[in-house]
């Protein structure tokens, strides 16, 4: 958590690569409960369920990606990362209004974090790995 906040952060938000959202409190704004962070994706067909591809163009389609949801250590079992997800979800909502978005989707570092996002309805990708999507027309 604390590497990226420090070395990579302020770069990917200045070469306009993704936008960063942190978490504090108002007692201790400068202390960070936890981010993430969001950019733009689009998702290959191919990766999608057949059931799901097979209703969409023959192009890729537009989604947005929760690059890094991180948690303090401190914060972590509070709520935190629930709450960092529902404000994601929200913004790409607000956004989905203005542009094209069909899904979010994220990458699950372990089985941790598979499971955090699996218990919010977020699907495997056909891909095999721990990227995941939710649809946004199922919110």
């Amino acid at each position: 958590m604390d590497d990226y906040i420090q070395k990579q952060a302020r770069q990917d938000i200045k070469r306009r690569i993704s936008r960063v959202f942190v978490a504090t409190t108002e007692k201790q704004p400068d202390t960070i409960l936890g981010y993430y962070t969001l950019s733009t994706l689009a998702l290959e067909l191919n990766a999608l369920p057949q059931q799901l591809a097979q209703k969409l163009p023959r192009h890729p389609v537009p989604a947005a990606l929760l690059g890094r949801l991180a948690v303090s250590l401190a914060a972590q079992g509070q709520g935190v990362g629930n709450m960092l997800l529902a404000d994601a979800i929200k913004r790409i909502l607000a956004v989905s209004d203005e542009i094209a978005i069909y899904a979010l989707v994220v990458d699950a570092l372990n089985e941790q974090a598979l499971g955090f996002y699996e218990q919010f309805g977020f699907i495997p990708l056909c891909s095999g790995n721990h990227r995941l999507f939710l649809p946004l027309k199922s919110i």
